[in-house]
């Protein structure tokens, strides 16, 4: 079992930077794809960011492609997103996600959640 905690969220304006971490227990994120999701008000959760372990290949959603970044740290099993020029737009709850194996970035190939955490962007 993997439990995944989500953390730096907050209150930022537009054309301000955030790192969110997610840090992983239970397993280590060496092997395991892992991805961020988020999920605005009125509207369905997500893909955002990926990395697959296994060769380390990142793939972005269009619109954060060039202005977020996904990263690790094996020794701390985290993986970071780190958010550049934020958008009202990016606006929503943001949930690390982990599967045993990647197969795609959807939410149902998704195996551990976290809770999330809220970043509102302020225009």
């Amino acid at each position: 079992q993997v439990q995944l905690v989500e953390s730096g969220g907050g209150l930022v304006q537009a054309g301000d930077s955030l790192i969110l971490s997610c840090v992983a227990s239970g397993r280590t994120f060496r092997t395991l794809p892992a991805g961020w999701f988020r999920q605005a008000p009125g509207k369905e959760r997500e893909f955002v960011a990926g990395i697959r372990y296994s060769d380390g290949v990142t793939t972005y959603k269009a619109s954060v492609k060039g202005r977020f970044t996904i990263s690790r740290d094996t020794a701390k099993n985290t993986v970071y997103l780190h958010m550049n020029s934020l958008k009202s737009e990016d606006t929503a709850v943001y949930y690390c996600a982990a599967a045993e194996q990647w197969t795609s970035w959807t939410g149902s190939a998704m195996a551990y959640w976290g809770k999330g955490t809220l970043v509102t962007v302020s225009s």
